[in-house]
């Protein structure tokens, strides 16, 4: 009787991930995000054992817990709280989740490159669709699996901008392009023997996976001699960073990043350094006197 009990747990299990996705699917949420959350709500399900309707708040606390035990950080038990909210809230419309808390994520500053690091890297960097890929997302800002999915009909080389489509919080939004890599991507693109509707293509001509991009980063990275994890991230981070120094509105690059809230921004302004560099310490302006005691 257990087993049979079990068994169609399993069944109903499976029937609810699947509704679930459906609904993420439906929601506009990323393929990533998509992945995490029915994973985490899948391993969450598995855990517990019970229909989803019979969990209660001691049941989401005690998994979360057991996770915490397990050396989950922080910011990996935030993501499990958010698939766990939207399966029961929004999917289930059940209130199990309202008062469950979870620890603040840590704030870190974000990885930012020199500029003579990211010269290096480009330069070690193989020529043609994968030196201009790089470029792309330091000289844009874009996150990686943007960069992978815009197509030559997003390109404005007149306006010298670029049209994210769908892109975090399925928001569109508008980039500028560097006019030396517009003429480097002209190009590239006459020489190209596969024609295809992605910017950057395989050889098949269907679009770059982000793991591509991220190796093509990593290797370029260590061929240039940094020792440090160098992620497509680092360069959009080095992006907005090196705009700040150059004296950009803030709210400018809130808009060119695609942030919701200038907060997420705001951590730019703890690592751009070069224009703390350039403010005199009080004390150099004081005027000495001259007939001091």
């Amino acid at each position: 009787m257990e087993e049979n009990k079990e068994l169609n747990n399993v069944v109903d299990f499976e029937r609810y991930l699947k509704e679930f996705k459906q609904n993420l699917i439906i929601a506009g949420y990323s393929e990533k995000t998509l992945k995490v959350y029915f994973n985490y709500t899948k391993n969450l399900l598995y855990f517990i054992k019970k229909k989803p309707e019979d969990i209660n708040e001691r049941d989401l606390i005690g998994y979360l817990a057991e996770k915490k035990e397990k050396g989950c950080n922080n910011a990996t038990l935030a993501l499990i709280h958010a698939a766990m909210h939207y399966f029961f809230k929004e999917y289930l419309k059940m209130n199990i989740i309202d008062n469950i808390k979870t620890p603040k994520k840590a704030k870190s500053l974000p990885k930012v490159l020199s500029k003579e690091e990211i010269k290096a890297i480009f330069s070690e960097t193989k020529f043609g669709r994968n030196r201009l890929l790089l470029k792309l997302i330091y000289g844009s800002g874009c996150r990686v699996g943007e960069i992978v999915k815009l197509k030559v009909d997003d390109l404005n080389f007149k306006e010298k901008t670029a049209m994210i489509r769908s892109g975090k919080g399925n928001k569109d939004r508008i980039i500028i392009l560097s006019k030396d890599w517009i003429i480097e991507l002209k190009k590239y693109l006459k020489k190209k023997k596969i024609q295809s509707e992605y910017v950057f293509s395989k050889k098949n001509g269907t679009n770059l996976s982000t793991d591509t991009v991220q190796r093509i980063i990593k290797e370029s990275a260590k061929k240039a001699g940094i020792t440090k994890r160098v992620t497509p991230h680092c360069l959009r981070h080095s992006y907005a960073t090196h705009l700040l120094e150059s004296g950009t509105n803030i709210r400018y690059i809130q808009t060119l990043l695609g942030h919701s809230s200038l907060n997420t921004t705001q951590i730019y302004t703890n690592v751009a350094s070069e224009q703390l560099k350039k403010i005199e310490s009080p004390l150099d302006n004081l005027k000495s006197k001259k007939n001091e005691n």
